[in-house]
C-alpha cells in the first residue's frame, strides 16, 4: 500500500489528488463489487479506470474474482464510482485501511454507497445462488475501522438503521418489478481468511445471523460515519450451514457468484435510478 499510513488526512488528499489528475468526474453514488460480481463495472460508460496500485492508500486484492480497479463513469443514468474488487482485513490491512476507499469515494462526491458481497448461508432454508437484502450486520472481526483520530464525520456514529430504510424499499420494489426472489437477513462478518468452524457457525446462527462473510461491515461503518446512505446486497454463493456435509472452496464461491451475476446486475441496475 502506497502513501502516508501515519496521517489519514494527508493520505486522503494524496488519493483524491491522484484521481483528480486523471479526471474531474464527480460521482453521485459509490459501488463496491465483491467476489465474482465485478462484471457490473464493465457496463459503466467510462470516464476513467485506475488500477488500485496507482492510487495512494489502495492495494490490489488477493481474493479470487477481484480485479482491483476503480471505475468512474455513468451507469443506468447515474454518475458512479465503482470498486471492481475490494481490499480485505485478512490481507494484513487494518480495519481503517480496508475501509479507506469509502472515504476516498465520499471525498470525490459520492453521497450514497451500494455495497455487495459474496457470502455463505447459515440459514438452512435458503439456497446458494440466491440474493439477500442486508437488513443489519453483526461485526465479529474483533476490530473497528473508526478507531483512532477522527479524519471527518461523527466521533460516535449510530449504527441503528445502518442500511437506509428508504433504500431497502427501493430494492424490494425493484425485485418485485423484475420478479426476482430476494431474501432479507442479517450479515455477520469474520476476519478470515479461514472459514468458520461448525461450532462457530452454530453460535453465529444463535446470534441471529443469516449469512456469513469476510467483508462489508468496515465499509458500512465508515460510510455511516461520513453520513452516506447505504444499501447492501449479498449473493449467497455457498451453504455454510454448520451441520452440512460440505463447505465451498474459494473457487466454488466465485463460480456461483459469476453464475448469479446476471440477476445481481439486473437488480442493481434497477435500483440505481432511485438511490
Amino acid at each position: 500500500m502506497e502513501g502516508n499510513r501515519e496521517n489519514p488526512a494527508a493520505l486522503l488528499h494524496q488519493a483524491v489528488s491522484t484521481i483528480r489528475a486523471k479526471t474531474d468526474f464527480r460521482p453521485e453514488l459509490a459501488l463496491i463489487l465483491g467476489s465474482g460480481l465485478g462484471p457490473l463495472a464493465d457496463a459503466i460508460e467510462p470516464e476513467a479506470v485506475l488500477p488500485y496500485g496507482a492510487i495512494p492508500g489502495f492495494a490490489p486484492s488477493t481474493a479470487p474474482g477481484h480485479a482491483s480497479e476503480l471505475h468512474l463513469g455513468t451507469l443506468a443514468g447515474r454518475r458512479v464510482v465503482a470498486m471492481k474488487g475490494r481490499m480485505h482485513h485478512y490481507d494484513g490491512f487494518t480495519a481503517a485501511e480496508t475501509a479507506f476507499p469509502v472515504r476516498v469515494m465520499h471525498a470525490l462526491g459520492a453521497g450514497s454507497l451500494l455495497v455487495s458481497n459474496a457470502c455463505g448461508s447459515l440459514n438452512p432454508h435458503w439456497n446458494s445462488g440466491e440474493l439477500m437484502l442486508q437488513l443489519d450486520f453483526i461485526n465479529m472481526t474483533g476490530t473497528n475501522p473508526l478507531l483512532g483520530p477522527v479524519v471527518s464525520g461523527d466521533r460516535f456514529p449510530v449504527m441503528y438503521d445502518c442500511y437506509d430504510p428508504d433504500y431497502l424499499e427501493v430494492a424490494r420494489s425493484a425485485a418485485r418489478r423484475l420478479d426476482l426472489p430476494l431474501r432479507e437477513g442479517v450479515y455477520l462478518a469474520i476476519s478470515g481468511p479461514a472459514y468458520s468452524t461448525r461450532a462457530e457457525g452454530r453460535m453465529f446462527r444463535s446470534f441471529g445471523a443469516d449469512v456469513i462473510g469476510m467483508s462489508t461491515v468496515f465499509e458500512v461503518m465508515m460510510a455511516r460515519q461520513l453520513g452516506m446512505r447505504v444499501l447492501g446486497l449479498s449473493c449467497i454463493t455457498d451453504m455454510a450451514v454448520p451441520d452440512g456435509g460440505h463447505h465451498a472452496t474459494g473457487d466454488e464461491v466465485v463460480e456461483v457468484a459469476e453464475r448469479s451475476g446476471r440477476i445481481f446486475r439486473e437488480l442493481v441496475t434497477a435500483c440505481l435510478p432511485s438511490l
